[in-house]
């Protein structure tokens, strides 16, 4: 048994030094890939979609909430909501439904809606 002893331990050093050397082969390699990134490529400014600034007239029914002059999809959204919470228009126990009112009732089909549902219900009523 010391005899075989022996040789594991003659062995584990020899391993140790073979697994180490490749560990300071990767230490040397990673400063230069640190030096790469040092020098990051400049990103180009985020240019808006035309379609979503693109003015849309609202019908009829939409254009007495939010008036008749042409403009973008989520200008519309946005004056929707600003009428909604003027009027208090907010379901009080589930925040995320929307309880319709006169002008509102013939935009929705219904009484209430999801806020979810309210793009979708805008872009039926812009053209």
């Amino acid at each position: 048994m010391a005899k075989a002893a022996k040789k594991a331990a003659k062995k584990a050093p020899a391993k140790a030094a073979k697994k180490a050397a490749p560990k300071k082969a990767a230490k040397k390699a990673a400063p230069k890939k640190a030096a790469k990134k040092a020098a990051p490529k400049k990103k180009s400014a985020r240019k808006p979609n035309a379609a979503f600034m693109a003015p849309l007239t609202p019908s009829a029914t939409l254009a007495e909430v939010v008036g008749s002059k042409p403009m973008p999809r989520t200008e519309v959204v946005k004056k929707i909501w600003d009428y909604i919470k003027k009027n208090g228009l907010q379901d009080k126990n589930n925040r995320r439904m929307i309880n319709a009112d006169a002008k509102l009732k013939p935009i929705f089909g219904k009484d209430q809606i999801s806020m979810f549902e309210l793009a979708k219900i805008v872009n039926k009523h812009v053209k």
